[in-house]
């Protein structure tokens, strides 16, 4: 075990202002986390911290991570679009093509799929093993460039930014490409990335 995955189940991601004291994500969680990277670290993958969150790899290639949201926690499969899913566990986010994710409320919801969990992650670790690589559609959606590079760099800031409605995803798709300069876009990103990890829209009123 990685112990700044223990450190992470203490303290949060720590990326934004709420790491480390009551109103982080993880503390609400900790339970179902705990028990998630149980499950995962029995399939033998090699534990890391990575973007801030426990990130499960196969020869230095990611395949599985967990991570909170506001309301659930997740356990996410990189290749799932690859995947057969044969207990039907996975579920796709708006837009996000590869991977996929299963969401948790509790620690019954866990406890009643563990087996089918251990299933699932064994396809993922077969999947890594087989070497298919996966072809993206091109996306239709007029998402810019630069918000496309930060999903690329940031797996869980993507998973963030379509966990938000779809209204709240225009608003800042519209408020970051409405510069025609590329510094004030990625600018806009880097502000946006708080209230989009705390699932606020660019309009609501933000309460700190």
């Amino acid at each position: 075990m990685n112990p700044k995955v223990d450190q992470y189940l203490i303290d949060g991601c720590m990326r934004c202002d709420f790491g480390a004291t009551p109103r982080c994500k993880v503390h609400r969680w900790r339970e179902e986390l705990d028990m998630l990277r149980q499950i995962v670290l029995a399939s033998g993958l090699t534990e890391e911290i990575k973007w801030g969150v426990p990130v499960y790899t196969l020869n230095g290639k990611n395949v599985v991570n967990i991570g909170a949201l506001r309301e659930t926690c997740t356990i996410g499969f990189f290749k799932g679009a690859l995947m057969s899913d044969p207990h039907g566990l996975l579920m796709r986010q708006a837009n996000i093509q590869q991977s996929r994710v299963i969401f948790f409320t509790s620690v019954d919801e866990i406890v009643r799929v563990k087996d089918k969990l251990a299933d699932t992650i064994r396809e993922a670790i077969e999947v890594e093993n087989s070497g298919v690589k996966f072809v993206p559609v091109i996306n239709p959606e007029p998402i810019p460039d630069e918000l496309l590079q930060a999903f690329e760099e940031d797996p869980v800031f993507e998973r963030a930014f379509y966990a938000l409605t779809p209204g709240r995803q225009r608003g800042y798709i519209i408020h970051i490409s409405s510069s025609p300069r590329v510094q004030t876009r990625l600018e806009r990103i880097e502000k946006s990335k708080l209230p989009i990890f705390n699932g606020i829209g660019i309009h609501d009123k933000y309460h700190s």
